[in-house]
C-alpha cells in the first residue's frame, strides 16, 4: 500500500474508533435500519452513465469550486444533468469532506431519485452503516487498503443494507482480488440496490498524477459481468467516448465537474455524445 493510502487508512481507522466511542454499534445499526430508504442505483439502457463527484478539495490540486459556493446547488445540478449517482467525499483532513455533507447531499438528491455514494477510505463495517444512516445509496471500497476478510465483511454489510458498492482497483493484483470476491458472490438484481461495480482509478498513488494509459492496459482484465467504471482523468466528451470504446460502462468525474460553473452542461454533453454511439 502506498504512503498516501497508508496515511488515509490510519486516519480512517482513528475516525471510526472515535465515532464508535461516541455512538455504540448497536445504536448505529438501529439508525441505519430505520433510516428512510436511500435512492437505488439505476443505470440507463443507453450504454453509458456518469457518477458525478462532490469534492471540495483535492490533494493534487487544492481547493475546488468557487469560494463559499452553495455546493448543494452543484449536487442538484448533477442530478438535473443526468448523473446516475453522486459521489460525496467524506474524508475531512485532505478532502474537506464530512458525513454531514453526505446527509445533506442525500436529502437534496432524494427528490430526483439519484443515490449519493460515500467516497472515503473505509476500513470498518461501522463506516458502511454510517453511510446508510446518512441516507447514502452506495459506498466506495478500495481493494488495496483491505484484506480479503475485511472486503467480505464490508461487502456483506453493504448487501444487507441494499447499498451498491464501487470496488476500486489500481492494478492487475487489485483486479485479481476483485474478481475472486465477485466469483464468490452471485450478482444480485439491480432492483435490490446491491449492484457491485468495478472501477479502475488512473491516479498514481505516489505522485498523485493521472496515468490515463492504465485504463487501456487494464480494460481486458475487467470482469465482463459487472459494470466497469473509469475513475480520474475523464474530463471531456472525447475522454468519455474513449472510455466507452474501451468497454467502461460509467465514468466517475470529479475535478472537471467541480471546475465548471455549469457542471450540468458538461454532463449533458457527455451523455448526449456517448448515448448516440455503440460501444
Amino acid at each position: 500500500m502506498s504512503g498516501f493510502l497508508d496515511d488515509m487508512g490510519r486516519s480512517s481507522a482513528s475516525r471510526a474508533a472515535q465515532a464508535m466511542a461516541h455512538e455504540p454499534l448497536a445504536e448505529l445499526e438501529r439508525r441505519a435500519r430505520t433510516a428512510p430508504p436511500g435512492a437505488r442505483l439505476r443505470l440507463s439502457d443507453q450504454e453509458f452513465d456518469v457518477i458525478a463527484e462532490l469534492k471540495l478539495n483535492s490533494p493534487a490540486q487544492g481547493r475546488l469550486g468557487a469560494p463559499n459556493e452553495d455546493w448543494l446547488k452543484r449536487v442538484t445540478a448533477y442530478a438535473r444533468g443526468g448523473a446516475a449517482a453522486v459521489s460525496v467525499l467524506t474524508e475531512p483532513s485532505r478532502f474537506d469532506g464530512s458525513l454531514e455533507h453526505l446527509r445533506q447531499a442525500s436529502a437534496a438528491l432524494a427528490p430526483f431519485n439519484v443515490p449519493a455514494m460515500r467516497k472515503d477510505f473505509l476500513v470498518d463495517p461501522y463506516q458502511v452503516l454510517e453511510a446508510r444512516a446518512a441516507g447514502a445509496g452506495g459506498v466506495l471500497l478500495i481493494v488495496r487498503m483491505l484484506s480479503r476478510t475485511q472486503l467480505m465483511q464490508l461487502l456483506d454489510v453493504a448487501a444487507e443494507h441494499a447499498l451498491f458498492v464501487l470496488l476500486e482497483a489500481f492494478d492487475h493484483a487489485d483486479l485479481l482480488i476483485a474478481r475472486e470476491l465477485l466469483a464468490a458472490r452471485p450478482r444480485p438484481s439491480t432492483a435490490a440496490g446491491a449492484e457491485i461495480l468495478v472501477g479502475i482509478n488512473s491516479r498514481d498513488l505516489q505522485t498523485l498524477e493521472v496515468v490515463p494509459e492504465r485504463f487501456e492496459a487494464l480494460a481486458p482484465q475487467l470482469p465482463r459481468d459487472r459494470p466497469a467504471v473509469a475513475e480520474s482523468g475523464v474530463a471531456t466528451v472525447a475522454d468519455a467516448l474513449r472510455m466507452m470504446g474501451l468497454g467502461y460502462r460509467l465514468a466517475l468525474i470529479g475535478t472537471a465537474l467541480m471546475s465548471r460553473d455549469d457542471p450540468g452542461q458538461l454532463l449533458r454533453e457527455i451523455l448526449a455524445a456517448t448515448r448516440t454511439v455503440k460501444a
